[in-house]
């Protein structure tokens, strides 16, 4: 009866690493998404203050600082209303077909150019 079970703990050994090795990358890749959203967030609250304040050269060198690498900062100015997007692909784009969206909101300030 010892023979017939020969070999099955290297087996389960080896399904229980391969199982933790998973969740492991899963875990990562989670905790890489979560960082860039909250980078791509941060990058369009600082470029709508930016914006509202008459600074877009600024707004532009904030997101490429500030947001994951290859980022894109929409503005749409409808009057004094300023709308910045800022959009990534998370972990440097090593989780296709997911985009990060990010949007902010600001009144331009008084005085300050279009």
């Amino acid at each position: 009866m010892r023979g017939e079970d020969r070999g099955s703990v290297t087996v389960e050994a080896a399904l229980g690493i391969g199982a933790l090795t998973f969740l492991s990358a899963l875990l990562i890749a989670g905790i890489g998404v979560a960082s860039d959203q909250l980078r791509c967030t941060d990058a369009a609250r600082e470029a709508a203050r930016l914006l509202a304040r008459g600074q877009p050269a600024r707004a532009e060198q904030a997101v490429r600082e500030i947001a994951p690498s290859g980022a894109r900062l929409d503005v749409v100015r409808e009057g004094d209303s300023i709308t910045v997007g800022v959009e990534a692909e998370p972990v440097a784009g090593l989780l296709p077909g997911i985009r990060l969206h990010s949007r902010a909101f600001a009144i331009a300030e008084p005085g300050s150019a279009p």
